[in-house]
């Protein structure tokens, strides 16, 4: 069976809600860094058998296979197809792994995956009455930037929590005190800073033409435990609530894409090998630690274990989470994870940040020479997604 392989990945610079980015629209988003991607690599677009792009909102500018938009707004061919699917936060992940899988049963050679958001930008929507002609007022408008939205009923009562509640949970059931989630936001942060102040982001993130964003706009340098204790806890506040703006990930706008093919299709030496890949189902309302059973999944998949990780790629959806997963590691020395910042730091625009986190371990993996990594991302509704990385 054909290996696939990581030849690039670049992603935009990640805009916080209402900044820098907010005035770019998502297919535009999406459409900058498929351009980047071919002309990077002096690939052919023609050649690419599949456009696959992760888009979690659908509900605005990007409500119309933002894949196919983005692809035609980038200047490709129209022979050149595009699909977009949903995985909520992991989409631009599973738009990797499916294009990994299109690759390696020989329907394709070549597929430019990745994913975008503009969380500014999502719009408000209007629950529609069941009766004709409703009489006016009598509707429910909803935010679609975050959240869960129109929630069945059916549902049992303890999964239709909110992901900021499901992050409380899982502080209280696995011990995660407040001053561990704001130590941990905070170093990363500064880990974020460093890298790109070492120059660690240039070679993967584009700039957004007439926009004065030199790097991701959510890192704070100037934050310490000090500032992020004072902060109120946003999803319990009855006293021991612990989850705040400070140790959790941000609303965001950007796109990453990452362009995949089968051994020697493309000139150059490729970034990495997808090497494994899983999913992973847990109760929706603990969704925080199903990437700990998904990436051990990916590494047996792989043929690895712990023991051969470098390391790891984790989206910082909330600091409980991500300490969570680190308990359910204990293989893993917490030194090796997100060693040049998180989600918390960097942002989360949900459909592009599965793209970050494989784009950023593929080109960590060339910087290293070598190595074996994890990106692994949980997803709401209760699900985790990993993919193993080899080169």
């Amino acid at each position: 069976m054909t290996a696939t392989y990581v030849y690039d990945a670049v992603r935009t610079p990640f805009g916080r809600a209402a900044g820098a980015l907010s005035g770019v629209r998502p297919d535009d988003l999406a459409a900058l860094v498929m351009r980047a991607a071919v002309e990077r690599t002096g690939v052919d677009p023609a050649r690419i058998a599949d456009v696959i792009f992760g888009d979690a909102n659908q509900a605005g500018e990007d409500n119309r296979n933002v894949a196919r938009f983005g692809a035609l707004l980038a200047g490709f061919p129209t022979s050149v197809t595009g699909v977009t699917v949903n995985r909520l936060c992991a989409s631009s992940v599973e738009a990797v792994i499916q294009g990994a899988r299109a690759i390696e049963s020989g329907d394709a050679e070549i597929v430019l995956a990745g994913g975008v958001e503009s969380m500014s930008r999502a719009p408000y929507v209007v629950e529609k009455s069941a009766k004709p002609w409703p009489g006016v007022g009598n509707q429910t408008m909803w935010n679609t930037s975050i959240g869960w939205r129109m929630t069945n009923r059916a549902l049992p009562t303890p999964w239709t929590i909110s992901n900021g509640e499901s992050a409380e949970k899982i502080a209280r059931e696995w011990g995660i005190s407040r001053e561990q989630q704001d130590a941990f936001s905070v170093a990363s942060h500064q880990k974020a800073a460093k890298a790109w102040a070492d120059g660690v982001y240039d070679s993967e993130v584009v700039q957004v033409p007439g926009h004065e964003l030199a790097r991701d706009e959510g890192i704070r340098d100037d934050t310490s435990v000090e500032k992020l204790a004072g902060l109120k806890p946003l999803f319990a506040t009855d006293g021991t609530g612990t989850v705040t703006a400070g140790n959790a990930s941000s609303i965001n706008d950007g796109a990453s894409a990452v362009l995949l093919a089968g051994e020697g299709v493309l000139p150059g030496e490729p970034l990495a090998r997808i090497a494994g890949r899983a999913a992973h189902g847990v109760d929706p309302d603990v969704f925080p630690i199903a990437p700990i059973e998904a990436a051990n999944k990916a590494l047996a998949r792989a043929g690895k274990t712990w023991a051969d990780v470098d390391f790891v790629e984790l989206n910082e959806a909330f600091a409980s989470q991500s300490l969570a997963c680190l308990a359910g590691w204990p293989d893993l020395d917490p030194a090796r994870l997100n060693i040049h910042g998180g989600a918390i730091a960097i942002g989360h625009p949900l459909g592009a940040s599965g793209g970050r986190i494989i784009g950023h371990a593929a080109h960590e993996l060339k910087r290293r020479g070598g190595g074996v990594a994890v990106a692994a991302i949980c997803i709401g509704v209760g699900q985790g997604l990993a993919v193993v990385l080899e080169r």
